[in-house]
């Protein structure tokens, strides 16, 4: 019979698995036992695979579940501003598209417009890839830090959290 996987710590189920890093992570793979990410409160911790619920798609290298969206975007670092549209959001980062010139590893305060009523998010972030997808950031703080980008994805992962427990299921059962 399969068995969704929780947290520990949080006891939620929106746990992805992760590729081993840690000789003693590597170990344990031998023995049917991964690392698993909570998408809640970051908590990574070692479960046995045998029994979880089976995967449709391979294991995804990142570590936090992207979320469509369609968001005007704004940011400037050194002598570039730009300004684009969010493709993609996760508690990790984003992808953007930009016609923006900028370079991996450069670092960027961005402003993501999420409504007219409230605020921007406002976060810093850097360059990891230029592809023919967008721009992909990496968040150099992590989302937890920021209530505003939490609290966007949290709502947002909850109205889309059909999609994303099968995403997490598919994820995790690997």
């Amino acid at each position: 019979m399969a068995r969704q996987l929780t947290c520990p710590q949080c006891q939620k189920d929106t746990v992805l698995r992760l590729r081993p890093q840690s000789p003693r992570e590597h170990v344990a793979s031998w023995i049917w036992i991964s690392p698993f990410h909570c998408q809640e409160c970051s908590y990574r911790f070692l479960a046995c695979r045998i029994g979880l619920v089976e995967p449709k798609h391979a294991i995804d290298r990142r570590e936090h579940l992207r979320i469509p969206v369609r968001l005007f975007l704004s940011f400037s670092g050194g002598k570039v501003r730009g300004e684009g549209i969010v493709m993609d959001l996760s508690m990790g980062g984003c992808i953007i598209k930009s016609d923006a010139q900028v370079h991996v590893d450069d670092i960027f305060y961005l402003e993501i417009a999420i409504s007219d009523q409230e605020s921007p998010i406002e976060v810093a972030a850097m360059v990891r890839s230029i592809s023919s997808r967008g721009i992909a950031f990496k968040f150099l703080r992590k989302a937890q830090d920021n209530k505003l980008l939490l609290a966007f994805i949290q709502s947002n992962a909850g109205a889309t959290s059909t999609v994303l427990s099968k995403a997490v299921a598919s994820s995790v059962a690997r």
